[in-house]
């Protein structure tokens, strides 16, 4: 799977998804930290990648439709340490189908997975 890490997640994330066997790209390589979402969103688009972040700016289901992009991933946790951070989305790509996530609009808290399917 291509993903596509925002600036909001830790970069180790890269190796551990990497492992898996996943395509990981990031903002900060990208050189688009602190752009406008806008510019993150853009170039998530144009390399078919999974967008994974904590921002809210992504949360509007009806803006972001399920099959009208490559999916989104957005994390909320109530304690976003770097760690919690990183062991939840580490977590779901080892016990969750996540390559069926292509196109979806994925919403993952401490206690539930939401998958909303084009």
């Amino acid at each position: 799977m291509l993903i596509k890490l925002d600036e909001n997640l830790p970069t180790r994330l890269v190796d551990a998804l990497a492992s898996l066997g996943h395509d990981v790209d990031t903002v900060y390589v990208e050189g688009l930290t602190s752009r406008p979402d806008g510019e993150v969103w853009d170039a998530a688009q144009a390399t078919g990648r999974l967008l994974i972040t904590q921002d809210l700016d992504f949360s509007d289901m009806r803006r972001f439709q399920p099959g009208t992009h490559p999916g989104i991933l957005l994390v909320r946790l109530r304690n976003p340490s770097r760690n919690a951070l990183f062991m939840k989305v580490k977590n779901l790509f080892e016990t969750e189908a996540a390559d069926t996530w292509s196109g979806c609009f994925v919403v993952a808290t401490e206690r539930k997975l939401r998958i909303k399917r084009p």
